[in-house]
Order: C-alpha cells, then sequence, then structure tokens
C-alpha cells in the first residue's frame, strides 16, 4: 500500500488506480507538449461486478484473477489520465478500489507498464438499495428490480473516477437523491407508479456526479453517470424513460437557463457555469440509432450545442459486426462507432459509452479499444464469453484551449 496515496484518502472520495497506454486498439501516448493543459480521457465499463456482496473484495485480495488482470491490461495500454470506471461494486471504505490498484494496475500485465493514479472518486450507488415498495408490480416487494436502482445488493455495478490529476473532493457534487418527479417535464410513467412511489423514486438508476479536477492551472469537472439499460421492461417503457430522463439531466445540467432546478445531495442548487469546462463520461445505454432508447435519448446530448462529440472509431468493432452477423446486418449506424459487443440476435453492437467534451476543448485524438482479430491485443476483447468485458474502453486525447 502507497501510504502517501493512502493519506489522501477521505470519506467518500477514495484514493485511486493506475492508468494504461493504447492506438484504435492501443492509443499512442500524448504528445509532449500535453502535460501542461492536454491529456487523454476515457471511460470503460469494465465489469468487475460481482453477484454477492463482498465478492469483488474477495476476487481483488490476491494478483491472480484472469478478468481483473485483462482488464487492468486494457487501462495500461490505454493509459488515460481521467477514466471512469462503471460496473465496479461500491465497498464502503474503498478496499475494493484499493486492492485492484495495488495488486492490479500498479502491477505491469503481460508486458504493459504499471499504472499509478494517486486520486479516485467512489460514492454510494442507488443500486441493490431497498425502495420498501413493489416497482416492478409483479406482487412483491423485495429484489433488484424494486430497489432504487436494480442490483442484488447495495452498490453492485457501481463506478469509480481514477485521476492522474488531483481530485477536488471538497467541491464533488453528488445527485444520488435526486428524484425523477423533480425534474419538470419528465416522462416518468404516473400510470405505472403510485402515487407513494413517485414521491421517493430517485432519477438516477446510479448516481451522476460532478468530480472537479484541477489540470495545470484550470478545473476540469467530470461529469460521470451510469444510466439504466432502456429494456427489462414492459410496454410501460419505464426503464426506456428513465434512461432517456437520466441522460437528460446532463444535458440541463450544462445548458444555461435549463438547470435551475437541480439540487445536490448537500442541497445546493443550480447547475455548471457555463465558464466551467467538462467532460461528460460513462455507459449511457443509448446508441444514436439503433437499440430500445426512448425518444432519441441520447441525441440529448450528442445533439446539445454546448458539448462535443470526438466520435471515437475502432477497426475491430466494423470487423465485429461483419463476423457476426445477426442483428448487426439491419442497424441503421455504422458500426465503427460500436463500443459494446452484445447479442447477435438482438440488440447487436451498439454506440452506447461515451466521451464528450466541452467546447473549452480541442479534440487531438479518439479511438475505442477494439483490435482487430489478427491483433495481438485481441486476447483482450476476445468473443463471447469475453476475457474482460462486452464493453470497450473508450478515449479521447484533448488539449483545454
Amino acid at each position: 500500500m502507497n501510504l502517501a496515496r493512502a493519506a489522501m484518502t477521505c470519506a467518500a472520495a477514495l484514493l485511486a488506480l493506475a492508468p494504461a497506454a493504447g492506438a484504435q486498439a492501443a492509443p499512442t501516448d500524448p504528445p509532449a507538449d500535453a502535460r501542461g493543459e492536454s491529456l487523454r480521457v476515457a471511460t470503460y465499463n469494465l465489469s468487475l461486478n460481482r453477484n454477492t456482496a463482498g465478492q469483488l473484495v474477495t476476487d481483488l485480495s490476491t494478483p491472480d484473477n484472469a478478468q481483473a488482470k485483462a482488464v487492468a491490461e486494457v487501462i495500461q495500454r490505454a493509459n488515460p489520465d481521467i477514466v471512469l470506471l462503471n460496473e465496479f461494486d461500491y465497498v464502503e471504505g474503498g478496499r475494493a478500489v484499493d486492492l485492484f490498484r495495488d495488486n492490479y494496475l500498479e502491477v505491469g500485465q503481460s508486458g504493459a507498464s504499471p499504472v499509478d493514479y494517486p486520486y479516485s472518486f467512489v460514492a454510494p450507488s442507488n443500486t441493490g438499495v431497498p425502495t420498501g415498495f413493489d416497482l416492478n408490480n409483479d406482487g412483491t416487494v423485495g429484489g433488484g428490480d424494486d430497489a432504487f436502482g436494480f442490483g442484488l445488493f447495495p452498490g453492485q455495478y457501481g463506478m469509480v473516477v481514477l485521476s492522474k490529476y488531483p481530485i477536488r473532493t471538497d467541491e464533488v457534487r453528488t445527485f444520488q437523491h435526486f428524484l425523477w418527479k423533480d425534474m419538470p417535464g419528465n416522462v416518468l410513467p404516473t400510470d405505472w407508479y403510485s402515487p407513494e412511489e413517485q414521491a421517493i423514486l430517485r432519477l438516477s438508476s446510479k448516481s451522476h456526479w460532478d468530480v472537479p479536477v484541477t489540470v495545470g492551472k484550470r478545473t476540469v469537472h467530470v461529469l460521470a453517470a451510469h444510466p439504466t439499460p432502456p429494456s427489462f421492461d414492459g410496454p410501460e417503457d419505464r426503464n426506456g424513460r428513465r434512461n432517456h430522463d437520466e441522460i437528460r439531466f446532463w444535458a440541463d445540467y450544462v445548458t444555461p437557463g435549463q438547470g435551475s432546478y437541480i439540487y445536490d445531495d448537500a442541497g445546493a442548487r443550480g447547475g455548471l457555469n457555463p465558464s466551467e469546462s467538462f467532460v461528460i463520461l460513462g455507459d449511457y445505454n443509448a446508441d444514436p440509432f439503433d437499440g430500445d432508447s426512448y425518444d432519441n435519448a441520447i441525441h440529448q446530448l450528442l445533439g446539445n450545442k454546448r458539448i462535443v462529440d470526438p466520435q471515437a472509431t475502432s477497426e475491430g468493432a466494423v470487423e465485429a459486426a461483419r463476423l457476426q452477423g445477426g442483428a448487426n446486418l439491419t442497424h441503421r449506424g455504422d458500426p465503427k462507432y460500436d463500443t459494446a459487443d452484445f447479442s447477435d440476435s438482438a440488440p447487436g453492437n451498439l454506440r452506447v459509452d461515451y466521451t464528450l467534451l466541452s467546447r473549452h476543448f480541442t479534440v487531438q485524438d479518439s479511438g475505442v479499444f477494439w483490435p482487430v482479430q489478427s491483433d495481438p491485443l485481441f486476447r483482450l476483447t476476445g468473443v463471447f464469453p469475453f476475457p474482460t468485458s462486452d464493453h470497450r474502453l473508450v478515449w479521447a486525447d484533448v488539449t483545454l484551449r
């Protein structure tokens, strides 16, 4: 354990993990002049979730868990300066994060260089937290579908922000408890949820975080989330509607005049100052053209004038769509933008993971870590059952103007 790093750990925000280096499959390192106000940002749903509470800590307690070694190598080869990890079970006190850093990220994997993230942030997730109501209307109360966010135990499918740059922990805003009904013009299915349920139903299926990071003399706001998949429901489309409004939350948060209704978990109100730079990271479970999204959900971000889309691509995604066929053959979207390898029958491979930027940034390069099958690094993504995750790491090299 790095004692200096451990000393930076505090209450809800913990210390972190280590980065990586990689091109569309393995991006090259940022240019030398990027050490001032340029950086590589990334998002990665690494599927380090487990079916029982405490299992992730057990799995990470030794340095030989095959999946953890593989996802650590992906991060090492991509080498982002700031990365959001989705589907990393929340453990109070940050024990799982510490173990992943110490036993995996700070240990070179299969020839990749070790990486060190001296800063991280973790906080509780709505997943698996009981509501006391029958939210799925199956006649019983309890289980994942009746939690504030789907999960078999509190914190399953959580998330972590890792950074090489200092996190301004005292200025972090979390929105775990924001109520769905308090979003004006929401698409909450009022004919599905009772008035009592609507009164307690939280918008975020995990949480929404605004994590300020000091980069040189500037502050970059990392806006992190993981909206619920727009599926696993019925004609009422309660999950699709929730996904839509979870995405809308960030669109309103960064748009002047749209976020006045927002309040954080400390009671502070309002959205982001328009002078502030930001990156929106996460698995948003929404494709611009295909899949089950409600009312073009992701276009609320992609069509926002304050947001830049680097449009990361990979050759591996194109190859996968061609070889796998199935639903991929009927997709409207270009497969080069896909970031997730889903079932070939439905919905097929989709673009659901995003690194989006404010207009304070210039994009230098971007990519999706999805090697073609002839690339030696294909072993890190593979085919089902995947050695790492069904999602791919998405990165962008950016410079603050």
